[in-house]
């Protein structure tokens, strides 16, 4: 018998929920949405409303295996059908972690980094591999998990659902559980902020599922976490007690399903100058004059000089606009020229300097570096993003990132 919770906080900073999380009698799983306003809290619903329909009894722990990455591989066809049908959610994705129970046996499947831990006997384990570009230098040896975790690139997940990849990789297992274990499940809100320590005292001295988990999600957030915050707990008992609490859903999955209008995209504009329109000259007061030919001559010749303001007017004008414009302009492409980004050319991966905006026939980024990485080497995810580029903060992170990414190259 297991005794269950699962809650989920929007976090310090995010204005909507994007995780979506649920517990029920056998079946028990956390998302974590990307793209925001983009679709993230739509990817994460539409994958655990999908995976909940497995949660029921299965004969065997592989049975529950198959299904389980099954019902993750649906929901990844079911996000790519969306994203076809609703063109603003292009770019939206979610990561999955989910268990299901089987007598004394769990079978997980997992798919980018939000993570699944196992506390037995006072010890913390994680039994979830994190698919980010991070851990996989950290496997490789290149740098070390206190590195990974103030790493810039720490967000770059190379794996999850979505419209990216049709055949996505899942990672699936199945482990030993015994009474007394305490599963964790857990979006990166948690895992990101709070110390693998700070959790295993939680989990060592709250008794109650609901609380440990209410605990997690506060420490979160006195950490700051910026993100969502999403966790369920999985408390596992002998009691022999088969009664069960009724499934929970959490974050995004709860609601109804909402697909908003096509996303508002601004492309980076240069320095704008700000046109303030003559003002009409305000009519003199009414009043009456007698007509004679040296009054009507009066009139033509203030009229003439009237005239004559005016186009002297606006040809001053005229000048300063003409030179604020093309100073606004030098002056926004030497801006753009100190930018850097990692694109596509040819296939292959290159280093562009300039941004990714053109205005009209002007292009504003020339190729500064052509490598030699073919884009078909690198992973879906990876190659996804150099085709939509990569920003650079300069020269250097670009050569950094380009680096990562020789780093991250598959067998062809």
């Amino acid at each position: 018998m297991s005794r269950t919770a699962a809650v989920s906080h929007v976090g310090k900073v995010r204005s909507n929920n994007q995780d979506s999380a649920y517990a029920g009698r056998y079946l028990f799983v956390v998302a974590d949405g990307m793209g925001g306003h983009a679709g993230g809290d739509v990817a994460s619903a539409i994958a655990v409303k999908r995976i909940a329909e497995t949660d029921q009894a299965y004969t065997s722990p592989h049975d529950a295996e198959y299904a389980l990455k099954s019902a993750l591989l649906s929901a990844n066809s079911l996000l790519a059908e969306t994203v076809f049908e609703h063109s603003e959610l292009t770019g939206m994705g979610t990561t999955v972690s989910g268990m299901l129970r089987v007598g004394d046996k769990v079978a997980i499947a997992h798919i980018g980094d939000s993570r699944v831990y196992r506390f037995r006997d006072g010890d913390l384990e994680q039994v979830t591999t994190d698919h980010t570009f991070v851990q996989r230098l950290v496997d490789s040896g290149r740098i070390t998990p206190d590195e990974a975790a103030v790493h810039p690139r720490r967000s770059v997940l190379m794996r999850v659902l979505g419209d990216v990849d049709a055949s996505p990789e899942i990672d699936t297992s199945v482990l030993d559980t015994r009474p007394g274990d305490r599963w964790l499940l857990c979006s990166d809100g948690l895992s990101s902020f709070v110390g693998e320590e700070k959790i295993a005292a939680i989990l060592r001295t709250v008794p109650s599922a609901r609380e440990a988990a209410d605990r997690l999600v506060k420490e979160s957030l006195d950490q700051g976490a910026p993100d969502n915050v999403t966790i369920v707990v999985v408390d596992v008992d002998d009691s022999g007690d088969d009664s069960f609490e009724p499934p929970t859903t959490v974050g995004s999955a709860a609601l109804p399903l909402s697909f908003g209008g096509e996303i508002e995209r601004r492309a980076m504009r240069l320095p704008s100058l700000l046109l303030h329109p003559l003002k009409a000259t305000p009519p003199d007061d009414s009043h009456f004059e007698p007509e004679s030919d040296d009054y009507l001559q009066a009139l033509i010749q203030e009229d003439r000089k009237r005239a004559r303001r005016r186009r002297v007017t606006w040809l001053v004008f005229l000048v300063v606009a003409i030179a604020a414009i093309v100073f606004s302009a030098l002056a926004g492409y030497q801006f753009t020229q100190r930018h850097f980004f990692v694109g596509e050319s040819d296939g292959r991966v290159a280093i562009y300097q300039g941004v990714q905006q053109d205005i009209g026939p002007i292009q504003l980024s020339h190729i500064y570096e052509q490598t030699t990485i073919e884009l078909d080497t690198l992973p879906p995810y990876l190659r996804s993003q150099v085709e939509s580029t990569m920003n650079a903060s300069d020269l250097l992170d670009a050569k950094r990132i380009v680096e990562e990414l020789a780093d991250a190259r598959t067998e062809p």
